[in-house]
């Protein structure tokens, strides 16, 4: 069945456009324009009140939420209540993330992306594996019992979920460039995060196809004066992208003001690195035998150390404008277009355009979600 969404104000490009209607048909968007102009006969519509249409948020890494962390339960089950639980938050798009642990739970979760997008899951679009293959300079709360050099025997199991996108977050120092360029030649997207790499160590990966940084500045080795470190390579690369984390805490406003001035903004993406805490008056959870506490945006364990986060998509779109000064269009493409195009799904995902995947967020003025659409199917907050 075909419907309209009406009397909108669209992003498109980046511009807000008063007035618009959204045709979708089949999951797909078929038309954007005036309302008066759009053709509607025999077409349900719905009136968006001009509220904001925007594309669905995108976010790739997401450890857990709604009181569900996907270490413990690496399933279906948990993927879809990971999912509803973001989705009330504008996020129609998600990589469930499995922390180091066991291979053989890494297979299990796999096996469950794969069944979940066999079924029909809404809004998962791959698997991000976060280690084990991970320095143990810089594990943060990675379990460092479960930390390994990355060979060639874990490579088949690394490249076997088959649908979907694959990332892998990988120390460049753990394995070598040519096992690199074996994933990413399977079509493994490769990003560099809980590294101590030096910059020629990331350097040679980035010319083996390493693909991106996971949460840029945090628990990777930093820039300084003769040691350009990860951060410089990262900063230094115009096609890599970067995901950050924007809740004010993981990282100083200031540093990602000038790390944007560093590379394309379309480089940046953000990410919420949410634990089981978002969505849910939880205050406290267990992470592979730590007591992680919830405080604010940000989760920690008994020593202090950032854990990762409970903020929202929504949440760090907001920051983005307020904390960081990028205009609204652009904060929203860093939740949407570019987590797309870092995926190799921008022909697809990011926009509001015909052709496109009907997976949009209605927000207010505020940009607090109202209502969302997965592949055209809807659901209000």
């Amino acid at each position: 069945m075909s419907i309209a969404l009406s009397n909108a104000r669209v992003l498109r490009g980046t511009s807000l456009v008063a007035d618009q209607s959204v045709i979708i048909a089949d999951g797909r968007i078929v038309q954007v324009g005036p309302t008066a102009a759009t053709r509607t006969a025999g077409i349900e519509r719905v009136d968006l009140g001009g509220g904001l249409l925007l594309p669905g948020f995108i976010d790739v890494q997401v450890n857990g939420g709604g009181g569900v962390l996907f270490n413990d339960a690496p399933t279906v089950e948990s993927i879809r209540q990971i999912g509803r639980a973001h989705r009330r938050f504008g996020t129609t798009g998600f990589l469930p993330t499995l922390i180091s642990t066991d291979l053989e739970v890494v297979a299990q979760a796999i096996e469950a992306t794969r069944q979940a997008i066999a079924a029909g899951i809404p809004g998962v679009l791959g698997i991000h594996i976060e280690g084990p293959f991970l320095s143990v300079e810089r594990k943060g709360v990675h379990d460092p019992a479960k930390l390994r050099e990355l060979d060639d025997s874990a490579v088949g199991l690394l490249t076997s979920l088959g649908v979907g996108r694959t990332v892998v977050t990988l120390a460049p120092e753990v394995t070598t460039p040519h096992i690199i360029r074996r994933l990413a030649d399977a079509g493994v997207i490769v990003s560099a995060g809980h590294t101590n790499a030096t910059y020629t160590e990331t350097t040679a990966a980035l010319r083996n196809g390493l693909r991106g940084f996971t949460h840029l500045f945090n628990a990777m080795s930093q820039l300084t004066s003769r040691e350009p470190g990860v951060v410089g390579a990262a900063l230094e690369d115009r096609a890599s992208w970067c995901g950050i984390i924007v809740d004010g805490e993981h990282i100083a406003p200031a540093v990602l003001r000038l790390a944007l001035r560093c590379k394309p903004h379309d480089r940046f993406m953000l990410v919420t690195d949410a634990m089981p805490a978002l969505g849910t008056d939880i205050r406290s959870f267990e992470l592979q035998g730590r007591h992680i506490n919830v405080c604010g945006p940000s989760c920690y364990d008994e020593e202090g150390r950032l854990a990762g986060s409970n903020i929202d998509l929504a949440s760090c779109v907001r920051n983005a404008i307020e904390l960081l000064g990028v205009p609204l269009h652009e904060a929203v493409h860093m939740a949407s277009l570019y987590p797309a195009d870092f995926l190799g799904l921008a022909g697809e995902l990011g926009r509001i355009e015909p052709g496109y995947r009907a997976n949009l967020v209605l927000t207010d003025e505020r940009l607090h979600v109202r209502a969302t659409w997965i592949d055209g199917q809807f659901q209000q907050q």
